[in-house]
């Protein structure tokens, strides 16, 4: 399977709070966020890499191509105005089912295991799975309703009486990509806007449950992710 990793973003409020750094670069717990994404694929037998970064973080694309010895690896350059736009840069190079992880996606490596295995045994009965947390702790979290079955019936732009948010990591199959086309075409923008229409398209959206998914967009993130890091490393 091929890890796809989003790294377009800006980090602009990271620097707005002091770390003048590129986001993929942040060390949380001693490892780079981008590193550590490496490391994960390695060690859940992902055959390849693609990543997207901006046309501002060259050298995060050198950086990246050095690991080509360990794990081939496409990376993409191109500054675009959404993730949505983003996912569609990586669609050329894929051609098989993928999980999709943003950069600044810190999780429990064991949570992920089962989830790269759960999308492997039960992956061709969804067009999608989502990754889901009951942590919300997100500015703009994309809550969901889901059934019984845990698939997902709804989304909700607000945390409300929800109990469960996506946290940037998901299985997609490459069509996809045909129906990513033609809404960007249409004018949609954002990853979140597509995972609505999928639905209103009634592709079948399923779920996986992380107990704890943080996004490193502020310093004090950071703080949340490496106290995740050190008390599943003391759990284990």
């Amino acid at each position: 399977m091929k890890l796809a990793i989003i790294a377009a973003g800006e980090g602009s409020r990271l620097r707005e709070e002091g770390i003048n750094i590129l986001k993929p670069m942040v060390e949380v717990n001693g490892e780079k966020l981008i590193d550590r994404l490496f490391r994960i694929a390695l060690e859940n037998d992902f055959q390849s890499i693609c990543c997207i970064v901006n046309e501002e973080s060259k050298e995060i694309a050198k950086y990246l191509l050095k690991q080509k010895s360990v794990i081939p690896i496409d990376v993409k350059i191109k500054s675009t105005p959404s993730s949505l736009h983003s996912l569609k840069e990586l669609g050329k190079f894929i051609d098989h089912p993928f999980i999709l992880t943003t950069v600044d996606s810190v999780f429990n490596e064991s949570d992920f295991t089962r989830f790269v295995k759960y999308v492997s045994d039960e992956g061709e009965n969804y067009d999608s799975i989502l990754g889901i947390t009951d942590f919300i702790d997100d500015e703009k979290p994309l809550c969901v309703e889901l059934n019984d079955r845990g698939n997902v019936i709804s989304f909700h732009n607000e945390k409300g009486s929800h109990n469960w948010a996506t946290g940037g990591i998901y299985f997609f199959k490459p069509n996809i990509f045909e129906e990513i086309n033609s809404v960007i075409d249409s004018g949609l923008h954002r990853l979140r806007n597509f995972l609505n229409h999928m639905l209103q398209q009634n592709y079948t959206l399923g779920t996986f449950k992380f107990s704890k998914i943080i996004d490193v967009d502020h310093v004090e993130d950071i703080k949340k992710a490496e106290e995740l890091i050190r008390n599943h490393e003391t759990i284990i």
